[in-house]
């Protein structure tokens, strides 16, 4: 149970990185030069580097990655209002409330184990 609350976060946290990393690749085709695709490919990425350093942090400090991934939610969902069906906001914010959720899980059982 113990390394379950530990690893099910972090790894869901990966797989959501992925899933956003792989909206950069949309950078790439058309009729931009090679340099302005890989500018591009990397200004998409900015969201997933921004992603790992948050989990770099929540690793070890699980605090962390609940308030941060509940904020980003929040900030996804209001920035974002109005400009997409709801399920995409459900697709986005969903799995960070859920990792939020399960990042609290896991500090909790932490601070009862102390």
């Amino acid at each position: 149970m113990k390394k379950t609350l530990f690893w099910t976060p972090r790894i869901l946290t990966i797989l959501f990185i992925l899933f956003i990393s792989m909206f950069a690749l949309d950078s790439f085709g058309g009729d931009k030069t090679v340099i302005a695709q890989i500018g591009e490919f990397l200004i998409h990425l900015i969201p997933s580097f921004v992603l790992v350093v948050l989990l770099y942090f929540s690793w070890r400090y699980e605090i962390i990655g609940v308030i941060a991934f509940l904020i980003l939610a929040i900030t996804y969902i209001i920035m974002a209002w109005g400009k997409f069906p709801v399920s995409t906001y459900f697709i986005i914010s969903g799995p960070m409330v859920l990792i939020s959720i399960l990042f609290l899980i896991n500090w909790r059982f932490k601070q009862k184990q102390t």
